[in-house]
């Protein structure tokens, strides 16, 4: 019982033990569809704890064994009690102890072994580790990449830090090095946290802070009623204006990213392919886009770099249509909506952070930069491919009745029924990596489905 997984990374050994160390690296191993969820980190290899949650309230104990820290060799962990809450995990599996080893393979080449002693089968644990050895090789690749041009530690400024992205973007961050300030609109209860009023931001709000992250915003699913569209439209346009005005004054951050969507294009542009440089479209979203970019304006005049991320649909079960998409398929539904022949520009999630990342520390990137995966999909091909993944049938058609009814008239044809073809232009040109180009490996990463 039990398991034993290897692999190799690209990054010498004490790099690799750095980044198991820092904060975030238990949010960067979590896969995003098992049942656990990081609730806090050990801040120690040696003998800290670290605690996820399970179901129903439970919790899972990760205690660290002092007597086995072996820095940059090795730290294991044990399963624990810590109050009710753990018991029934602790009953459940009565023996756990997972060996993290590192081992040199030249100066610049680790092997990373994870050894599990527990009844537990090693094909139930398989997936898991599959995906933390994919993300731990991803992260490190894309950090390696920032440092050969030079990136140093900064200090990243994040609003929206606990959203789907910017959680995934912190951590990532946090276990590059980086420190993170996260910009939060209640009081701070952390070092790293600064209070933000997006009406009127404190002037000391980015004092030290080296890049702004600009994620903030009312999520744009749902009906487009008067009262929706005031709350897409008024959570991005004057807050990032402020943002941005604050970010330009003299002593500001040197680089202002602010998160911008494909919906800039339009809802529905046929098969035409859309560049950066491709003219704006009509609709309500086109329009909230072009008025969120130039929002930016301020920051731009300043002399200060900006970047607007042009987000197409976000690939994570944590969020978005995957995540409503999965229990639609595991019931046997969830077929291609109308004739499937609308194009759909899609990003996995670790994908986008490292455009992110990007706009952080390539100067040579400015304004919109289209974050899609190089390989757009028609609807009923991203239907297929998620099928195939979830080894489910997807026969049955859906019309837009469903939609319509859902996201009314407008915000069916901006949303569920939009048809873009996007390409990222300027990260290509840029030779810019994606770990995961073609959805269907996409999804078995993120579904932690392995091969076909």
């Amino acid at each position: 019982m039990g398991l034993v997984h290897a692999s190799i990374v690209e990054a010498p050994r004490a790099e690799v033990f750095a980044w198991h160390a820092r904060p975030g690296a238990l949010a960067r191993l979590s896969p995003p569809w098992a049942s656990l969820r990081p609730i806090a980190e050990s801040d120690s290899l040696e003998r800290g704890r670290a605690v996820l949650g399970l179901p129903c309230g439970l919790r899972w104990v990760a205690d660290h064994d002092p007597a086995a820290y072996d820095p940059p060799r090795r730290f294991v962990d044990t399963l624990g009690v810590d109050g009710l809450a753990s018991l029934p995990a602790r009953l459940a599996v009565p023996r756990w102890r997972h060996t993290h080893d590192f081992e040199a393979v030249g100066d610049d080449r680790t092997r990373v072994v994870d050894h599990v002693d527990s009844p537990v089968p090693g094909l139930l644990l398989r997936a898991m580790f599959d995906y933390r050895h994919a993300q731990l090789a991803g992260d490190l690749r894309a950090h390696r990449l920032a440092e050969a041009n030079g990136l140093r530690p900064l200090t990243v400024a994040i609003s929206g830090a606990s959203g789907l992205v910017g959680t995934a973007l912190a951590a990532f961050l946090t276990t590059g090095g980086h420190r993170v300030v996260r910009l939060v609109r209640r009081s701070a209860r952390h070092p790293n946290e600064r209070r933000w009023e997006p009406a009127d931001p404190e002037p000391g709000l980015l004092e030290g802070v080296d890049a702004v992250v600009h994620l903030a915003g009312a999520s744009i699913a749902g009906r487009f009623t008067p009262a929706h569209k005031e709350a897409i439209q008024g959570s991005r346009i004057g807050p990032t204006r402020k943002l941005a005005e604050l970010a330009g004054r003299s002593g500001g951050p040197g680089t202002f990213v602010c998160a911008s969507a494909v919906g800039y294009y339009g809802a529905d542009r046929g098969d035409e392919v859309l560049a950066e440089g491709s003219a704006r479209g009509d609709g309500f979203l086109a329009e909230v886009v072009a008025d969120w970019e130039d929002a930016c304006e301020p920051a731009r005049q300043a002399g200060v770099r900006v970047v607007n991320v042009r987000t197409g649909i976000v690939q994570s079960p944590l969020g978005g249509t995957l995540r409503l998409l999965r229990p639609l398929l595991r019931a046997g539904l969830g077929g291609r909506l109308g004739d499937g022949r609308q194009w759909q520009s899609w990003i996995g999630v670790d994908d986008l952070v490292d455009v992110y990342h990007r706009a952080v520390w390539d100067t040579a990137l400015t304004g919109p930069v289209n974050a899609v995966a190089p390989v757009p999909v028609r609807n009923a091909d991203y239907t297929r491919a998620l099928a195939a993944v979830m080894h489910r049938p997807a026969v049955l058609p859906m019309t837009s009745v469903g939609p319509r009814i859902l996201l009314g008239d407008e915000g069916a044809r901006e949303l569920a029924c939009a048809c873009q073809r996007v390409e990222p232009a300027k990260l290509v040109a840029a030779g810019h990596h994606f770990r995961h180009p073609l959805i269907e490996p996409a999804l078995r990463h993120l579904l932690g489905k392995g091969e076909a």
